[in-house]
C-alpha cells in the first residue's frame, strides 16, 4: 500500500481554540494548484467541538478520497459536517434528529466550515451550532445570512445533499436498494439529468394530473348536461300543458268580455226599440199631448227608464276599450316574436359559417393523414431490418464479451503495473532516502570544513582525470551498520583523517594536491592506502575469548567501507584489534587493563588506552569519555542500497515486459472498438429507419386521434337545421297562438254564443277544464325557457373545454419528447457504464426505464437487474433477493456510472464495502479507483474502516487517514516526514 499523502489527525483531550483562529472566514482566489477542482468540488472542511473532534482541518484533493480510520475514530463526523454545513437536513444523516446533537459532548456551541470551489472566487459556508437551542448562526463569506441564502448558492452548484445518489451517508446505504423505482428515477434525474430533465418530468406530472381534472370536468359537464336536457324535456311537457291550459283561460276571458257585450247589444236593441217607441210617442204626444194627458206620464216613465240604460252603455263601452287594450299588446308580443325568429335564424347562419371552418380542417388533417400514409406506405416498401438489428445486437453481445476478456486481462496487467510502479515508487524512496542521508553527511561536512567540501565537488566533476581509485573523505565513505556505534569511530579516528581524501596511487594523490591546493588554493588533507591490503586482517585474538569481559565485537566489525579505506584503517588505527565492550566490561575493568594483549579498548561511554613502560614495564592507562558523534551517525546500509538498485532493474524491466504486453491488448482492443463503433453506427442506422416507420405510425395515430376528435366535435348542420326550423315552429306557433288570440279577441266574440244563457254555459264548460290543470302557472315557461338557455351555453362550454383538451394533450406530447428522448439516452449511457462494470466483475447488471402506462408520468421508474452467480438470472435489485455485499456492488457500480456522467460537483458514499466478499470487493475497489481518478472528474469521498492488501493505487488519490486517542497530536503539530522515518526504522529494526 502507497503511503498516504495526507493525514488527518484529531484528538479527545486537547484545548479548544478561539474561534478567530479557526480559519479565514473571507474567500480566496483559486490558485493554480485547485484548477484541477471541478466547480463546487470541497477544499477544505473545518471542525471544532463537532462530535469526536475538538478540533482539525481536512484537506480534500480533487478526485478520489479514501478516508480510512478504524471505527469510532470519526470518519462518519466528517461526512456529518458536509451534509451539515451545506444545509442539509440532520434527518439525512439518521444520526440526531436535533442539529444540536451534533456539538461534542460537554460544549456548548459547535462550528463548522466548508470551502467549496468557484471560479472566481471560493465559497465558504460557515455554521455555528448552539446545542441548547438547536439553533445555528450561519455566514456567506464572512457576512451574516440565513439558512435560505445558503440554500440558494448550494443549488446554483447543484449540489444535492438530500439526492441518495449524490450523498450516500452510513446509516443511508441500505436504503439505497430499498429506493422505489420512481425514487430512484428522480434522484437519477437531479444528480446526473440535463439541466431540465427532472423539471420536464415534473411538468409532465402536474400536466397529467391537469388532463385527468380537465377530462373529469368534461364528463360532469356532459353529465350534467344530459340530466339537464332530461329537466327540460319535462318542462317542455309542462309549458304544452301550461298553453293548453291559457287557451281555456283565454277562451274564459273572452266569454267573460263578451257576456257584458251581448247584455250590451241587449240593452241597446231594446234601447233602440225604446227609442223608436218613444219618437212615436213624442209623435203621437204633439198630436194627442193636448188630448191625451195621460199619455204624458208614460212617456215621463218610459225617459225614467232610458237613464240606466245609458249608464249600462257607458259601462259595456269601457269593456270594449279594454278588449281593445288586449288587442295591442297581443300586437306587440307579435312584434317580439318577430325579432326573436330573425335572432334564430342568425344564429342559424353562424353555425353554417362554423360548420364550414370545421370541415376545412376535417379536410385539412385528412390530407395530412393521406400524405404520412404515402410516405410510411414507401417506408413500408423497404426490406425489414429486423433481422439485420438481431444479427447486429449479436455481434455486438460477442464484442462485449471480447472486450470483457480484454479488459479483463488489461485490468489483470494493469493491476500488476499499478503494483510494480507502486514497488518501484517505494524503492526509488528508499533509495532516495539514503541519498538524503549522503547529502546530510555532505552538508554537516560543508559547515565544518568548507574547503574539503568544494574539494569533493571538484573531485566528482574531475575523476577522469585520475588512473586508480581515489575515495571521498572517510567520514562520506564510511557507514556504519548501526549508528550506536558511530561515538566509538569519531573518538577514534581524528577529525583530520575524517576529512582526508583516499588515493589508491601516489601519483594521483600528487596530481590532486597539485590541483586542488595549489590551483584552487583549497585546504584540504589527503591519505594513501597500504601497497599491500590490510583490511582483511585477522585479530590477534578471537572475540569469543573476550566475551568473559563484556567485550563483543570489534570496532572494524561495526561499519562498511571501500577495501582501501578499510585498509588504511586497519593499518593506521588497528580498527580489527580494538575490541568494544558493555557496563560488564567498565565493572570489571581494573582486571581487563592487566590483559598484556589490549592496547585500546573502548566500554559503553570511556575509551582506555593502555601503555608499557619499555624500560620499566610500568603499566599506565589513560581513559577518556566517548563524546556523542556528530557525523557518523547517518548510516547507509551499503548492501541494501545494491539491493535496492538491483531491485529496481528488475521492476523496470518487467514493467517494460508488461508495457508491451499492453500495447499488444490495447491494439486488440482497439481493433474492437473499431468494429463496435461501426456495428453501433449500422444499429443506429437501422434503428432510425426501423424508429423512422414508428414515427410515422405514431403521427397517424395522432393525427387520425384528432380527426376523430374534430369529426365527433363536428357541427351536425342538418340537425341544427332541423333545430332552428324547430324552434322557429316553435315560436310560430306562439305567434300563431297570439295572433289567435287577437282574431279571437277581434273577430272571436263572433263565435261565441250570442245569448247570455248560452254564454254561462260554455263559461261553465271552460272553467271546468280549466280546473283540470292545478299547479300550472307562467313559471313552467320561463323555467323551460331557462332550461334551453342552459342546454345551448353547455353545449358551447363543452366544445371550448374539448378543444382546450385536445390542444393541451398536444402540447403534453411534445412536452413528453422533450422528456423521454433524453431520458433515454441517459438511461442507455448509465446502462452501457453499469453493465461494462459488471462485466469486470465478471458478473452480468442492467439498468433500463420502468413503465406500467404510457401516460402515467408519476409511475416512470428506473428498475435495475443484477446477476452475482453464473446459474442464476439477472433479478431485480431489492432488499430481499440481493445479500447485503450483493447490494453494497450494485450501488456502488451505480453510482460509479453516474460518476462517468460527471454532472455534480462531488460524491459521498460511506462505508458502502461493508459485507462485500473479497474478491467483489478487490474489483469494485478497482473500478472506483479508475473512474474516480479520471480528468475533470467528480471529487468523490469513499468512507472505510479497512481495505484490502495489495489494492492497486494512483497518484490521482488522495489518502485521508484518520486517527483519535487522548495522547494524539494537533492537527497542525503533525509531520509527516517524522511519522515516515519512524516507521521506516521500526521496520528495519524489526527486520
Amino acid at each position: 500500500m502507497e503511503i498516504p499523502r495526507k493525514k488527518i489527525r484529531s484528538s479527545h483531550g486537547e484545548q479548544s481554540l478561539p474561534a478567530s483562529g479557526v480559519t479565514s472566514s473571507q474567500p480566496r482566489e483559486a490558485n493554480k494548484a485547485e484548477s484541477t477542482f471541478v466547480e463546487g468540488a470541497v477544499l477544505r472542511i473545518t471542525m471544532k467541538n463537532f462530535l469526536t473532534y475538538d478540533y482539525t482541518v481536512v484537506h480534500p484533493g480533487p478526485n478520489l478520497n479514501m478516508v480510512i480510520g478504524a471505527n469510532g475514530t470519526g470518519k462518519s463526523s466528517i461526512v456529518c459536517a458536509i451534509c451539515l454545513s451545506l444545509a442539509g437536513k440532520a434527518t439525512v444523516l439518521e444520526r440526531d434528529d436535533k442539529v444540536g446533537g451534533y456539538v461534542k459532548k460537554g460544549c456548548n456551541q459547535g462550528f463548522i466550515e466548508i470551502e467549496l470551489f468557484k471560479n472566481g472566487g471560493n465559497i465558504i459556508i460557515n455554521r455555528e451550532i448552539h446545542a441548547k437551542t438547536n439553533q445555528s448562526v450561519w455566514r456567506l463569506n464572512g457576512k451574516t445570512c440565513n439558512q435560505k441564502t445558503v440554500e440558494e448558492e448550494i443549488k446554483a452548484l447543484q449540489i444535492q445533499v438530500n439526492n441518495l445518489c449524490q450523498f450516500l451517508p452510513q446509516e443511508k446505504v441500505g436504503q439505497f436498494a430499498k429506493m422505489s423505482k420512481i425514487e430512484l428515477l428522480e434522484a437519477t434525474e437531479k444528480s446526473v439529468g440535463p439541466p431540465k430533465l427532472y423539471e420536464y418530468h415534473c411538468e409532465l406530472k402536474n400536466s397529467r394530473v391537469k388532463d385527468r381534472e380537465m377530462e373529469n370536468v368534461i364528463k360532469e359537464r356532459t353529465s350534467y348536461l344530459e340530466k339537464t336536457k332530461q329537466r327540460y324535456e319535462t318542462n317542455k311537457l309542462d309549458e304544452k300543458r301550461y298553453y293548453e291550459k291559457k287557451r281555456h283561460l283565454d277562451v274564459i276571458e273572452l266569454l267573460e268580455k263578451k257576456t257584458p257585450w251581448v247584455e250590451y247589444e241587449t240593452t241597446r236593441e231594446k234601447l233602440e226599440c225604446v227609442k223608436k217607441e218613444r219618437d212615436q210617442a213624442r209623435r203621437q204626444l204633439a198630436v194627442l199631448k193636448q188630448s191625451h194627458a195621460p199619455m204624458l206620464s208614460k212617456l215621463q216613465a218610459i225617459e225614467e227608464q232610458l237613464k240606466p240604460s245609458d249608464a249600462q252603455m257607458k259601462e259595456k263601452s269601457a269593456a270594449i276599450k279594454d278588449a281593445s287594450l288586449k288587442c295591442k299588446e297581443k300586437q306587440d308580443q307579435l312584434d317580439r316574436i318577430h325579432k326573436q325568429i330573425e335572432d334564430i335564424k342568425q344564429a342559424f347562419k353562424m353555425k353554417q359559417t362554423e360548420e364550414d371552418d370545421q370541415r376545412k380542417r376535417i379536410e385539412n388533417v385528412k390530407l395530412l393523414i393521406k400524405d404520412l400514409e404515402v410516405v410510411l406506405a414507401e417506408a413500408g416498401n423497404q426490406p425489414d431490418v429486423t433481422p439485420r438489428i438481431s444479427e447486429v445486437n449479436a455481434e455486438l453481445r460477442n464484442i462485449q464479451l471480447e472486450r470483457g476478456k480484454v479488459e479483463e486481462e488489461k485490468a489483470d496487467l494493469r493491476r500488476e503495473k499499478d503494483n510494480l510502479s507502486a514497488e518501484l515508487r517505494m524503492l526509488e524512496k528508499k533509495l532516495n532516502d539514503m541519498n538524503n542521508m549522503m547529502i546530510v553527511k555532505e552538508e554537516k561536512l560543508r559547515g565544518r570544513h568548507r574547503d574539503t567540501y568544494s574539494a569533493v565537488q571538484w573531485l566528482r566533476q574531475n575523476r577522469h582525470l585520475f588512473s586508480g581509485n581515489v575515495y571521498e573523505p572517510l567520514m562520506l565513505v564510511i557507514n556504519m551498520k548501526d549508528n550506536r556505534f558511530a561515538k566509538y569511530m569519531e573518538n577514534h579516528i581524528s577529525f583530520n583523517d575524517l576529512r582526508a581524501f583516499v588515493f589508491q596511487k601516489k601519483d594521483d594523490l600528487d596530481k590532486f594536491m597539485t590541483e586542488v591546493r595549489e590551483n584552487l588554493k583549497l585546504r584540504v588533507n589527503a591519505i594513501i592506502a597500504p601497497a599491500e591490503t590490510c583490511s582483511r586482517a585477522s585479530p590477534s585474538r578471537h572475540i569469543e575469548s573476550l566475551r568473559r569481559f563484556g567485550f563483543f565485537t570489534y570496532l572494524r566489525e561495526t561499519f562498511d567501507a571501500p577495501d582501501e579505506v578499510m585498509s588504511y584503517l586497519c593499518y593506521q588505527y588497528k580498527v580489527h584489534e580494538i575490541p568494544i565492550g558493555n557496563e560488564q566490561t567498565e565493572a570489571m575493568i581494573k582486571t581487563v587493563i592487566e590483559e598484556p594483549y589490549l592496547k585500546v579498548l573502548y566500554t559503553t561511554d570511556q575509551k582506555y588506552t593502555v601503555k608499557k613502560s619499555f624500560y620499566s614495564n610500568i603499566v599506565s592507562t589513560k581513559n577518556t569519555t566517548v563524546y556523542p558523534p556528530r557525523y557518523l551517525s547517518i548510516t547507509v546500509d551499503a548492501e541494501q542500497k545494491r539491493q535496492l538498485e538491483q531491485q529496481m532493474k528488475v521492476c523496470q524491466s518487467r514493467l517494460q515486459g508488461i508495457d508491451e504486453q499492453l500495447n499488444s491488448v490495447q491494439k486488440e482492443a482497439a481493433v474492437l472498438d473499431r468494429r463496435d463503433n461501426e456495428l453501433l453506427t449500422e444499429k443506429k442506422s437501422l434503428l432510425e429507419l426501423k424508429g423512422k416507420r414508428r414515427q410515422l405510425e405514431q403521427k397517424i395515430s395522432t393525427k387520425q386521434d384528432r380527426l376523430r376528435q374534430l369529426e365527433q366535435s363536428s357541427i351536425d348542420l342538418k340537425k341544427i337545421e332541423a333545430e332552428t326550423k324547430e324552434k322557429i315552429i316553435a315560436v310560430n306557433s306562439k305567434k300563431t297562438s297570439i295572433v289567435t288570440a287577437m282574431l279571437a279577441q277581434m273577430k272571436a266574440f263572433s263565435k261565441l254564443p250570442d245569448t247570455l244563457d248560452e254564454l254561462d254555459a260554455m263559461l261553465n264548460e271552460e272553467r271546468t277544464r280549466a280546473d283540470c290543470f292545478p299547479r300550472l302557472s307562467q313559471k313552467v315557461v320561463e323555467e323551460c325557457s331557462k332550461r334551453e338557455k342552459e342546454i345551448k351555453e353547455l353545449e358551447h362550454e363543452l366544445a371550448e373545454k374539448n378543444d382546450a383538451l385536445i390542444a393541451f394533450r398536444q402540447r403534453m406530447s411534445q412536452a413528453k419528447e422533450n422528456w423521454l428522448n433524453p431520458l433515454k439516452e441517459l438511461l442507455e449511457q448509465i446502462n452501457e457504464k453499469f453493465s461494462e462494470f459488471f462485466r469486470v466483475m465478471k458478473c452480468a447488471g442492467e439498468v433500463d426505464l420502468h413503465v406500467d402506462h404510457e401516460d402515467e408520468y408519476d409511475k416512470y421508474g428506473i428498475n435495475i437487474r443484477v446477476k452475482f452467480h453464473e446459474s442464476s438470472q439477472l433479478h431485480e435489485l431489492t432488499q430481499f433477493h440481493q445479500s447485503g455485499g450483493e447490494r453494497s456492488v450494485s450501488t456502488m457500480l451505480y453510482l460509479m456510472a453516474l460518476q462517468e456522467l460527471n454532472r455534480c460537483p462531488f460524491r459521498v458514499v460511506d462505508e458502502i464495502n461493508q459485507g462485500m466478499d473479497p474478491i467483489n470487493e478487490r474489483r469494485a475497489f478497482d473500478i472506483l479507483v479508475r473512474t474516480a481518478c479520471k480528468e475533470r472528474t467528480s471529487q468523490y469521498f469513499f468512507i472505510t474502516p479497512k481495505l484490502l492488501k495489495n489494492l492497486s493505487y494512483v497518484e490521482e488519490m488522495t489518502v485521508l487517514c484518520v486517527q483519535n486517542g487522548p495522547h494524539m497530536l494537533r492537527s497542525n503539530e503533525w509531520d509527516n516526514r517524522v511519522f515516515l522515518q519512524l516507521c521506516h526504522r521500526k521496520k528495519e529494526a524489526q527486520a
